[in-house]
């Protein structure tokens, strides 16, 4: 459901029926007894109240369909442990079993696994945004739900930045005909090509195969920048020495690179 799709679940929203508030408690006595027929009467006649819940749910990217299958549980929760003894109506009841399955779902189903702490904090910087944007007219920033919350700013930074939804590399963000961009191919490092990458490799290969002391004199000559006397003087060696070492140790590493 996109947010308005008729049908869902292969139910048609538009024909789902509604019972009025007596005839909700003869059924819930009748189905606390045992009688399945009036409990299925009574999920029919809520269902209404489970789609009304899991559009709070659409902007979270989830399949609208999944969601009402989960509301339905939260919804048959709330029916079989509905006390009639209380002056309490029964959407009212139902409503916060139906959300807590719901967020129960999408907690348990999380690419990212989200402590519940950091979560509840998410859910309620969403409400504290939502109210002060009403209030405004404008959108809020993370310091005035801060202040609402009487939180550090980077608390609701970090809580709101856990709840998103992880993005694969290859998700597609533009196509024009047969080309597509992906996400990697705007966040790759254009500084180092492939070439780059395979050609650091090939020394790294050819740099193993050398002799300790021949390694050290390459690495210091040209990963440091040090000078032959420099290397000299370190490994207690003559220039001379170093130079000839340095010039066998590069043409046994051609043969690799």
């Amino acid at each position: 459901m996109a947010g308005n799709k008729v049908e869902i679940c292969g139910v048609d929203t538009s024909e789902l029926p509604t019972l009025t508030h007596e005839r909700m408690r003869e059924l819930l006595a009748r189905a606390h007894d045992g009688d399945d027929e009036a409990r299925r009467e009574l999920i029919q006649g809520n269902l209404r109240l489970v789609l009304s819940v899991i559009q709070r749910f659409h902007n979270r990217g989830e399949n609208m369909d999944d969601l009402f299958q989960v509301g339905c549980i939260g919804l048959m929760k709330g029916l079989d442990n509905f006390d009639l003894s209380l002056d309490v109506r029964l959407s009212t009841y139902c409503v916060p079993m139906i959300i807590g399955e719901i967020r129960r779902y999408l907690r348990d189903n999380n690419a990212i696994r989200v402590s519940r702490s950091m979560r509840d904090t998410a859910y309620k910087a969403l409400k504290a945004r939502d109210a002060i944007s009403s209030a405004t007219g404008r959108d809020a920033t993370t310091a005035q739900i801060a202040n609402a919350m009487d939180v550090p700013e980077e608390d609701v930074v970090q809580a709101l930045e856990a709840i998103q939804d992880p993005v694969s590399l290859f998700d597609p963000v533009y196509r024009s005909g047969g080309d597509t961009i992906y996400v990697m191919d705007q966040v790759q490092d254009k500084r180092i090509s492939e070439d780059d990458w395979v050609r650091r490799l090939s020394i790294d290969q050819a740099l193993a195969r050398l002799q300790p002391r021949e390694q050290k004199i390459i690495r210091q000559r040209y990963f440091q920048g040090r000078t032959q006397m420099e290397v000299a003087e370190e490994i207690g060696i003559s220039q001379a020495q170093v130079s000839r070492l340095e010039k066998a140790a590069l043409q046994s590493m051609r043969k690799y690179v």
